[in-house]
């Protein structure tokens, strides 16, 4: 099993908070890889939150073509944070030239485009990015967004962070998503470590998604850029939860309808039946199967939590006013915030969506029987 945990804080924090609570969960990792999703940026980003930021690993060539390739698009660095590493890696951590966190720049004719033109030029900035990379093995492109920044390797998480020093004062965060161990269904291969992400969404996932070829087969059939390039049977949630908002026009609380619908018998009762039973069926190949416990955020900085149906993978939410926390394990949250109200403390069940919105100020609980909202 993977161990998940994520924070959403009023004050920006060091991502080395989530790597300590991983380290307290370590009996369910097996410390062979770390990923870290930090959004709500602090430090120097903070004053640059429209500026994309491109994230990834480098070799000294990949890095050069990089370079060439920005500068024809019109991209200027702005600013970019220099990650040096010792010459000799820990155990298990590879050997890499450069860790790449650096914001752009637009290129001066966008600035007539709209906000939606430039979003989805930077999608499809990273695709070609990833593209080259995967052609000659010398990039390794996770994000590149505004607001954003993903590292992942390979390797045990607390040395990762401590080789990478991470507990810098440059780079803070107010949302801060962890995982720890590498995917189990495929060779090692960072794209294939959570977190995810895709146009301001992003999610993890602790367990094994059994129907994960019906549901790559039917989002890459939606002609959506982005649907593709599977590495993890996990990344498709992260899909389902962008298409549930961006092609089904559908808000939080229907996500779960989506992954897992009612039975039949439960949506003849529901307020709003008619239409969740309409939904289900048109969405049928999207249903997952798990056992799973998924995290994920939004672009409105909420932070969610969902179980599927055979509720088998661990999962908890509690804290306090102005920072909260999701953790596979109650250890995690102990490591994390200490002196919350451990009564408060939430798990959620197979038909809670435990929610906490940007204000930070308490867990929201929705429940699949519930009235759901309309569409947008």
């Amino acid at each position: 099993m993977c161990r998940l945990f994520a924070i959403t804080s009023k004050e920006p924090r060091s991502p080395m908070v989530a790597i300590e609570a991983l380290d307290v969960m370590r009996e369910g990792h097996d410390g062979s890889g770390v990923g870290l999703f930090l959004r709500d940026l602090g430090g120097p980003f903070q004053e640059m939150k429209d500026a994309p930021i491109l994230s990834g690993i480098f070799t000294e060539q990949g890095l050069k073509r990089l370079d060439i390739f920005m500068m024809d698009k019109g991209f200027m660095t702005k600013y970019k944070m220099s990650i040096k590493v010792p010459k000799a890696p820990p155990p298990g951590v590879p050997k890499r030239d450069s860790y790449l966190i650096r914001a752009y720049e637009y290129p001066e004719e966008w600035d007539a485009w709209t906000e939606e033109e430039r979003l989805g030029e930077l999608l499809s900035i990273r695709l070609q990015l990833r593209e080259m990379g995967e052609a000659k093995k010398d990039m390794i492109v996770f994000s590149f967004w505004p607001d954003a920044i993903m590292i992942k390797e390979i390797g045990d998480p607390m040395q990762v962070a401590r080789h990478l020093k991470l507990d810098r004062k440059d780079l803070t965060a107010r949302i801060i998503m962890a995982q720890g161990r590498q995917n189990t269904n495929y060779a090692i291969n960072l794209y294939a470590c959570h977190p995810f992400f895709i146009e301001g969404f992003s999610t993890m996932t602790n367990g094994e998604n059994t129907a994960f070829v019906p549901i790559m087969e039917y989002l890459m059939s939606r002609g959506m850029r982005g649907y593709g390039g599977y590495q993890s049977d996990s990344e498709v949630f992260t899909h389902i939860l962008h298409y549930t908002y961006k092609k089904l026009g559908l808000d939080l609380e229907a996500y779960k309808h989506v992954i897992t619908p009612l039975q039949d018998d439960a949506l003849k009762r529901h307020p709003n039946g008619p239409f969740l039973k309409s939904l289900k069926n048109a969405c049928r190949r999207l249903i997952i199967d798990g056992p799973n416990c998924v995290i994920g955020s939004l672009t409105d900085h909420s932070l969610f939590m969902v179980q599927d149906r055979k509720k088998l993978r661990p999962g908890v939410v509690g804290g306090k006013p102005g920072v909260f926390a999701f953790s596979s394990e109650i250890c995690g949250l102990d490591a994390a915030i200490p002196d919350r109200d451990k009564s408060k403390d939430f798990q959620p069940m197979h038909l809670d969506t435990a929610i906490v919105g940007s204000d930070r100020q308490e867990v929201r609980i929705c429940r699949q029987t519930d009235p759901l909202p309309l569409p947008r």
